[in-house]
């Protein structure tokens, strides 16, 4: 069977059995992609379950939690020429990957591509999804879709080189709203990104409150004002935060 053009990251920590069911789900995909778990030093049976259960899935794991750097350790532990985000609560639909190949061979620019994220078993549509369609940068002529400034990172697929020369996600941020970040390096280094409602991801978060993860995610966005963008911006967003 040919290899698939595709690989898939999925970094995780302490979510075994979450993790679980994703790999059912990607597992079962036709384009059958290479899988690597990056596990965040887990305390649970994170490895001993992917060894037991999924041999065909390999983990990278590291000493300590990095975060969203985890990211970048299963890219360069992957070969193929395009990574697939999923989280240990998503999972890509059939075909979805084939599409997301299909764009970055036509699209030599094409660095990343921001999925429709589908949420939930009754696949509602996530509210990122509008957002992200009505960008105020709207097309370019050698893009796919709709360039945009922002995607959520377990539904997105970028290609290998791109990522790698934007850095990956900054370790500085670790978790919670790091993708902008990102979005601007690609940016600025001359690749698209791009929301394409032709790809679908499966997004299943689990309905627990996750404690501190709204201040994490209004601290990255000032840390990402006051890293890349210019000072007025910077000094604006600090003055929202404070004011919430």
């Amino acid at each position: 069977m040919e290899r698939s053009p595709i690989g898939v990251v999925i970094a995780t920590r302490d979510r075994s059995a979450s993790l679980a069911v994703t790999l059912r789900h990607l597992l079962a995909l036709p384009e059958r992609p290479e899988i690597v778990v990056v596990d965040n030093a887990s305390t649970d049976d994170t490895r001993a379950l992917v060894a037991r259960e999924f041999p065909r899935v390999r983990v990278v794991a590291l000493p300590s939690n990095r975060g969203a750097l985890a990211r970048t350790h299963g890219v360069r532990a992957l070969h193929t020429p395009y990574v697939a985000f999923s989280d240990d609560d998503s999972w890509w639909a059939p075909g979805a990957l084939a599409e997301a190949a299909r764009l970055f061979d036509a699209h030599p620019r094409l660095g990343l591509v921001a999925a429709r994220t589908l949420v939930g078993p009754r696949n509602e549509p996530d509210p990122l999804n509008e957002v992200l369609a009505a960008s105020p940068l709207g097309p370019a002529a050698d893009l796919p879709g709709t360039q945009v400034l922002g995607f959520l990172a377990c539904a997105s697929v970028t290609r290998r080189t791109s990522y790698l020369d934007a850095g990956g996600f900054h370790p500085l941020l670790f978790f919670g709203a790091e993708e902008t970040l990102l979005a601007y390096d690609l940016a600025a280094r001359g690749w698209g990104v791009t929301h394409c409602p032709e790809v679908v991801a499966h997004h299943h978060p689990s309905p627990k409150p996750r404690p501190g993860r709204p201040a994490a995610q209004r601290r990255n966005e000032v840390l990402t004002a006051w890293l890349r963008r210019p000072l007025p911006h910077a000094l604006a967003r600090t003055r929202d935060l404070a004011a919430d």
